[in-house]
Parts: structure tokens; sequence; C-alpha cells
């Protein structure tokens, strides 16, 4: 029984949470605030949950410090209670995309242990079939290999498919996968990216408490935590002055919008040259953040003289899996793959004017240079359709 205490403590999103930690799940936002930072780890929790709002708004996905510790449950609640009242959905979909994703690397800590991963499919109510010695359900290849492919692990597929329904991984759709008796066949790791999921809605899936905020604010702790929180989002809120939404359709071009570090590799690519290790990661995560279709990316190393379309569909998938954002503009410098100075982009040299701090800022990130150069050149097309407008009345 203390091991189940014990998980629940560690993932206090499972349902079971209101059963074992009644005294914390079931109070009221008021009293559970108020009791929280009056106790002696009230200003343990308000660092951390500070740091992890940080860590959150500045894309930070080392999360080292995140700790299953006794005020794991309490960090939690909080944090649902925060977003809460906050009600901003950008915020939202941060906080819920790093805690989802903290969740994911702690999930597959457990993978060797079957009792507490059953436990917790079971405890989502997930319709899960476990077999204690492993199936066989794919035979696949890999370097001229011939590979088996075994589980413990089926869900049965309307499970499976209210998961995988946000996934845009083509490997994930059903008809490319392993079915017995309407169950599918599925690695831990795999189910484990399906609950990540799972955790991300439930975040953003709030009850709004808008009404409580003046209320909560009384309590002088939390009130400088929301104080603090507020004042880091508008320092962050820079970086969408000129945000524009980003992904693939296969109706638009999106080359012209491209940073150079990205118009150098896909111009290898296209000469057929080998790509290090640094660059086809990149280029990966890349169009993978732009939503491009996961046989799209498999398809643009076809030109390379080491293409096999199974091993690179294995590697381009399973780089997919990790889930990390692009490189930043600083880790492309330490690698060398930054292109500003060769292709001479004065984006990326001089950067962009600030209309919000009236001064010039620097590109930080290459998928915000996307964003940006998709924003002017539509405000562009903008006002030449106005002044056409104009000219024609």
């Amino acid at each position: 029984m203390s091991e189940i205490f014990n998980l629940v403590k560690r993932y206090p999103w499972l349902p079971s949470l209101k059963k074992y930690y009644p005294n914390k799940a079931l109070k009221g936002p008021i009293d559970f605030i108020n009791e929280v930072f009056s106790s002696d780890n009230g200003n343990k929790i308000k660092e951390r949950i500070l740091e992890f709002f940080k860590a959150s708004f500045n894309k930070i996905e080392d999360f080292s410090f995140f700790m299953d510790d006794e005020i794991n449950i309490d960090f939690y609640l909080v944090i649902k209670i925060f977003l809460s009242i906050l009600n901003n959905k950008q915020i939202a979909n941060k906080i819920a995309e790093l805690y989802s994703k903290i969740t994911y690397k702690s999930l597959n800590k457990d993978i060797n242990s079957d009792f507490n991963l059953y436990y917790i499919y079971k405890d989502l109510n997930f319709d899960i079939v476990y077999s204690e010695e492993p199936v066989i359900y794919k035979k696949i290849k890999v370097k001229d290999q011939g590979l088996n492919l075994r589980t413990k692990f089926r869900i049965h597929f309307i499970d499976y498919l209210k998961l995988a329904s946000n996934l845009r991984d083509n490997y994930r759709k059903l008809v490319n996968n392993s079915l017995n008796n309407g169950y599918v066949f599925i690695q831990p790791d795999d189910l484990n990216r399906l609950i990540q999921e799972y955790v991300r809605i439930k975040f953003l899936n709030q009850i709004n408490i808008e009404d409580l905020r003046e209320e909560l604010l009384k309590n002088q702790i939390f009130r400088d935590l929301y104080e603090k929180i507020s004042e880091k989002w508008e320092e962050k809120k820079e970086e969408f002055e000129y945000s524009f939404e980003m992904g693939f359709r296969k109706d638009q071009d999106l080359s012209k919008y491209l940073p150079p570090c990205i118009q150098e590799i896909l111009a290898k690519i296209k000469e057929g040259q080998n790509l290090i290790h640094t660059e086809r990661l990149f280029i990966v995560w890349f169009l993978n953040a732009l939503k491009y279709p996961e046989e799209d990316i498999i398809n643009l190393f076809s030109t390379l003289p080491d293409f096999d379309r199974d091993r690179t569909g294995y590697q381009v998938r399973y780089a997919i899996k990790k889930g990390y954002t692009p490189y930043s503009c600083k880790t492309l410098k330490s690698y060398t793959l930054c292109m500003a100075k060769k292709y001479k982009d004065e984006l990326c040299i001089k950067g962009y004017f600030s209309k919000k701090y009236d001064e010039q800022k620097k590109i930080s990130h290459p998928l915000f240079y996307v964003q940006f150069t998709q924003f002017v050149s539509t405000m562009k097309k903008k006002i030449e359709e106005s002044n056409q407008k104009s000219n024609n009345e």
C-alpha cells in the first residue's frame, strides 16, 4: 500500500489522488492555498513554482530540480489553481507542455517496473492487457539485421484512438500498428507517450475559478508569487510581439521564411552531401516543430548517400519521440551550424526592431525567425491589398 501512496505522490494527476490524499485533493482552493502557504514548506513551494514557470516561459526542458518529494502534490495542485485564475491559453499551453514532458521522462524511469506501469494505466481506466512473458508481435529490419519486437502490454484500440488522436506521428496511426482481438500491441515508452498527452490535455482542461482570484490573492505569499509570474510573462511577451502561427500546409511554400542555418542543411541534402549527426537531429526537430508529416521528413533524406528507408524511418521516429525543441541560436553557434555570416542574413546579424522596448533585438531561436518573417510578409501583403483597394476606389 505504501508503494501506491508513493506512486500517487509522484504522479498527482492520477485519479486515485482523491482516494489516497483526500485532505489535499478535495479541499476548496482558498482553504488549500492558505494551508499550503502557511506551512513550513510554503516558501519552498513558492520558489519551485516560480522556477517552473520561468523554465516553461524560456522553453527550458532540462528541469533538473524537479523532485518527487513530499511537496510534489502541493506543487501540482497550486499550479492547477494558478492556471485557472490566470486564464491565459498561451501560459497554459507552455505549462502543460513542460509538465507533460517531465512526466514522460519520469514514467520511462519506471519502465522496468511492471507493477508501477500497470497500476498507472489501470488507474487511468485504460483497458490494458498485461502478459507476464513478452509477446512477439512484429519483425523489422534495422541495419540489415532482423529484429523481433516484443511487449508485455496491449491497449484496447478505442482507448488508443482517444489518446493518440492529437499526435501527428504517422507511425501512431492505428493502421500502422499490430492488433489482436481489438487490442494494440504497444511498447511501454509509446504507451507513456500517450499518457504524456493525457497529462498535457488535463492541464488545459481547467475549471474557471477567476471569481476566487481576489480572495486567493489575500494570501501574501501567493500574491507575491502571482505578481512575479505575471511580471516574468510580461517580459517574455516580447517574443510574441511578431508572433505568427507556424505549421506545415501542402499549399504553402515555407522556403522563403527559413533561416540560413536550415537553408544550408537543405542545400547539402539537395546536393546529396552527407550530414553530421547534429545537422540531422536539428533538421528533424525543426521540421517536426513546423508540423511537417513524418513521411515528408523521412523522404527528405532520400538523396543522402547512406539512405536506407527502414533505418532512416526508425531514426527519425526515435528523434521525434524525444520531443526536443530545435537548437537555439546560441547552441547552433557552439556547434558551428550558424550560417548568418555566410548567407549575409541581415535579420540574423542585425536583429529586428522591438516596438515594445523601442530598441533593436537579436534573434535567439530559428523558429522565431520563421515566425517573424511570416508575420512581416503577411503585414506587407495586407498593406498592399489595402493600398490597391484604395486606388481602385
